[in-house]
C-alpha cells in the first residue's frame, strides 16, 4: 500500500530544525572537515594555471561552513592567489547565514563572492541563456543530487564548466550506508515526491558506464537515533521527520507506516546498538572527477 505525505520541504522552519539536529546527533560534518583538510586539500593543491587566481563554484552550498573550510585549504596550497566563488544556493535564509558567516570569518578577503539564490537547474538555465564562458578550477557538489531530476545530466552540465585542471566533488550518501534499506523502504510505502533516492554507489555506476573516469573515497559517519523509539519525545519526532522526509511523520503517517519505519531503523543494515544507543550508518561516499 502506498501512501501520499507532506514533504518536510513544504515547512521551511521545521525543515530548518530537524537538520540542524541532524547536524548535532551525526558525525557528518566532522568526517567532511577531515576529508576537507586531509584528502582534498592536497586535490585543491593540484588545481589552477598559475595566473594568480582560482574560479571555485559551490552547487548548494547551504550556510557555507564546508566551503569556508575549503577556502582556508586554497589558501594554503595556493597563498598569495585570490579566489573567485560563484554559490549556487535556492534557500534565501541559508544564503543570509553564508553572507553572515563570511562576515565574522576573518580572512576571507581574498575571496570575491557572487551569490546565485537559484537551484542548479536554474542555475544552468541561466548560464546558457546568457552564453558564458567562464570556466572552474573547482566544483563542489555536496548533498544535493537528490533534489535533481536527471542527477546524470547535471554533473555533465558542471563537470562541463572544468578548466582543463579543475576538479568537481561529488558527495552523496553511501550505498553502504542506512539510507539505501530506508529508501527502499520508502519507495514501496511513502510517496512523498520529495528527492532522488540515489546514492554515491547510483553515480559511480553511471559514471562508469559512460567511461568517466573517477576517483572515489568513502567517508565513515553515524547518527544516534535512538529518540526515535521513544513515542512522543520532541526530538526524536524530528529525527524521524528528517529520516522519511515527511512533515510531521509521527502525528501523520498510519500506524503501520510508522511501526514499519521504526523495524527498519532498527534493522542491522541500517543501525547498530552500543551502550543501549541506536547509531545509524551514516557513512558518505566520494566521488572525484577531472573536466
Amino acid at each position: 500500500m502506498e501512501y501520499s505525505l507532506k514533504s518536510l520541504m513544504e515547512d521551511g522552519n521545521r525543515y530548518l530544525k530537524c537538520f540542524q539536529l541532524f547536524r548535532e546527533r551525526s558525525s557528518e560534518q566532522q568526517c567532511m572537515q577531515n576529508f576537507i583538510r586531509g584528502i582534498l586539500s592536497d586535490i585543491l593543491g593540484s588545481i589552477g594555471n598559475g595566473n594568480g587566481s582560482l574560479n571555485v563554484m559551490g552547487v548548494g552550498s547551504g550556510a557555507g561552513d564546508l566551503d569556508v573550510e575549503m577556502f582556508s585549504q586554497l589558501r594554503l596550497k595556493h597563498p598569495g592567489v585570490s579566489v573567485h566563488s560563484e554559490v549556487v544556493e535556492p534557500s534565501s535564509e541559508m544564503l543570509e547565514n553564508y553572507k553572515d558567516l563570511v562576515s565574522k570569518t576573518p580572512g576571507l578577503e581574498f575571496v570575491n563572492f557572487s551569490w546565485n539564490k537559484m537551484t542548479a537547474s536554474e542555475f544552468e538555465k541561466h548560464w546558457r541563456e546568457k552564453k558564458l564562458t567562464k570556466k572552474m578550477d573547482f566544483i563542489h557538489m555536496i548533498q544535493m543530487l537528490y533534489y535533481i531530476n536527471d542527477p546524470g545530466a547535471s554533473i555533465s552540465f558542471f563537470r562541463s564548466l572544468l578548466n582543463k585542471n579543475g576538479k568537481l566533488l561529488i558527495i552523496l550518501v553511501s550505498a553502504q550506508s542506512g539510507w539505501g534499506k530506508l529508501w527502499n523502504y520508502k519507495m514501496q510505502m511513502c510517496h512523498t515526491d520529495i528527492s532522488q533516492c540515489v546514492t554515491i554507489g547510483d553515480i559511480k555506476c553511471y559514471l562508469d558506464s559512460m567511461g568517466i573516469k573517477n576517483t572515489s573515497y568513502e567517508l565513515h559517519s553515524q547518527m544516534d537515533i535512538t529518540e526515535c523509539f521513544t513515542e512522543g519525545d520532541e526530538k526524536g519526532e524530528l529525527l524521524l521527520d528528517f529520516l522519511s522526509e515527511v512533515l510531521d511523520f509521527s502525528k501523520n503517517a498510519p500506524p503501520d507506516l510508522r511501526s514499519g519505519l521504526l523495524e527498519i531503523l532498527r534493522h542491522p543494515d541500517c543501525s547498530t546498538e552500543v551502550d543501549g544507543r541506536v547509531i545509524f550508518n551514516n557513512n558518505l561516499g566520494v566521488l572525484v572527477l577531472d573536466p
